[in-house]
């Protein structure tokens, strides 16, 4: 059964995910999700963690559903895993929620007092994930931050461009150049 908390997680994460977190301020985020700044500041304590949880959550949650797509298949007719990561990403379901990844992390440069622990928390978490990802014989941290580096490049490049087709090519070539993880994944 879902909390009165969890149901207000997910309605900020909602309009998080609509109207982004630039000029985020309480009063218009509880009028804009049915509650009163009072509720939220019973909840979360303050603004910062109201954000550190809402966004631990939203992060927890993507990382479960691509984690979902990693289950045992035949792996010579499952993508290459970075391949399969960047289908998931910019599906039309996922996509605003790793545009609003991004947008955390450029709010984090700008302004790191206020922005730069979620930030630290988010690439550590997702290079972990990487780590996991990657066969025994490339699991190591140079190698998934290029991988996160190659990523992050990319997927900033489709949304300033939209051009979903040349940023695949470009990931593709990638592929081709790193080697392709899947045969190294089952030893073939």
């Amino acid at each position: 059964m879902q909390t009165r908390k969890d149901a207000l997680i997910d309605a900020l994460i909602a309009h998080l995910l609509e109207r982004g977190l630039a000029d985020l301020s309480l009063r218009p985020l509880a009028a804009a999700t049915g509650t009163s700044a009072r509720l939220l500041i019973y909840h979360f304590e303050t603004k910062e963690g109201l954000l550190a949880e809402v966004l631990e959550t939203m992060q927890t949650r993507l990382r479960q559903s691509f984690a979902q797509l990693l289950a045992p298949g035949t792996p010579e007719r499952q993508p290459q895993p970075l391949k399969l990561l960047w289908q998931w990403a910019t599906a039309r379901r996922n996509y605003p929620y790793l545009k609003l990844l991004y947008e955390l992390q450029i709010l984090a440069i700008q302004s790191p007092d206020t922005y730069a622990q979620y930030l630290q928390r988010n690439a550590s978490n997702w290079s972990d994930f990487i780590l996991t990802m990657l066969p025994a014989p490339r699991r190591d941290p140079a190698f998934a931050t290029l991988c996160a580096a190659v990523f992050d490049g990319l997927f900033l490049e489709l949304m300033s461009t939209g051009d979903r087709k040349r940023t695949s090519q470009a990931l593709d070539r990638f592929i081709r150049i790193a080697g392709d993880t899947r045969k190294q994944r089952t030893g073939a």
